[in-house]
């Protein structure tokens, strides 16, 4: 998640600077550990009761995000997303992920495009470019990534499937985070200032650390691979994470804002809690799929 701080609209946000030898965390560590806590736990409940539930869990939190999204774009540029067909079309994509074949899933795409083409005729002219290209991204943004957490569900296994890809993401986190309060401080590398001021290559060390480690003992525990083809998950799910951090991270040094919402405390919105997840998903879909045939 992004650490940026908030800035009128149009200016760049910066960040203040933490006291020399201190330890600046940037959020509510116990906040954050308890949201952390709960959703692992509906995460847990639902993929190993009934596991189709997870959908609806997940589709949850595709929704709130996308009304983040709206939001945001709404306030800061005045950009108005259909969200009526765009979140009618993410469902329907997460659904035939997990039900249906793939090109089911492209087939609901094309027609969520469609649909939006449509919806949006009835708004007037001006802003219609701009208000389709906001919603054909926020479709592909949230409905088709996350169709592809529903098919890393489909197979018999896979409950554990996409409990080992949350852990392994989760753990990219984690990682930077605490090798970033104590190994970053002053002094430390920046990687991308312009984007994420917070971010360090200390902060990428730690990631990549805890998740090559937590892939390389998820795999062989919860899927019975080998501990190799963990670690090179976890190499790949940490590389996608940091892109998907800093992906959101921009858009919202673009928007002017520092959260996409404040629905959890110490986290944010739902947006800036599963942007790791989002990009994540895809790589981690793959690469399961190659391994566990």
């Amino acid at each position: 998640m992004s650490a940026a701080s908030t800035a009128p609209e149009g200016t760049t946000p910066t960040e203040p600077t933490p006291p020399t030898g201190g330890i600046r965390t940037g959020r509510n560590l116990f906040a954050a550990t308890m949201v952390g806590v709960l959703m692992g736990g509906a995460a847990l409940v639902t993929l190993f009761t009934v596991k189709a539930t997870f959908l609806i869990y997940m589709g949850a939190a595709l929704l709130i995000a996308l009304h983040e999204l709206d939001t945001a774009l709404r306030k800061s540029r005045d950009i108005k997303i259909p969200a009526i067909p765009v979140a009618l079309g993410g469902a329907a994509m997460v659904t035939c992920a997990y039900w249906a074949a793939g090109g089911a899933v492209m087939a609901a795409f094309a027609l969520t495009l469609v649909a939006v083409l449509i919806w949006r005729l009835f708004g007037g002219t001006e802003g219609y470019v701009a208000d389709i290209t906001a919603a054909v991204f926020a479709a592909a943004y949230l409905g088709l990534l996350g169709a592809t957490v529903s098919a890393m569900l489909s197979p018999h296994d896979g409950g554990r499937r996409v409990l080992a890809f949350i852990i392994i993401t989760i753990c990219t986190d984690i990682g930077g985070y605490f090798a970033g309060i104590t190994l970053g401080r002053t002094g430390a590398h920046k990687m991308a200032p312009a984007i994420s001021p917070k971010k360090t290559w200390e902060g990428l060390a730690g990631s990549a650390i805890a998740s090559i480690a937590a892939g390389a003992i998820v795999m062989p525990v919860a899927l019975h691979g080998y501990w190799w083809q963990g670690a090179v998950i976890g190499t790949a799910v940490v590389a996608a994470a940091v892109f998907g951090d800093l992906a959101e991270s921009m858009i919202k040094r673009d928007l002017g804002i520092k959260d996409m919402g404040s629905l959890l405390p110490g986290h944010g919105g739902i947006l800036d809690r599963i942007d790791s997840l989002l990009l994540s998903a895809p790589v981690a879909w793959l690469l399961l799929a190659v391994f566990l045939r």
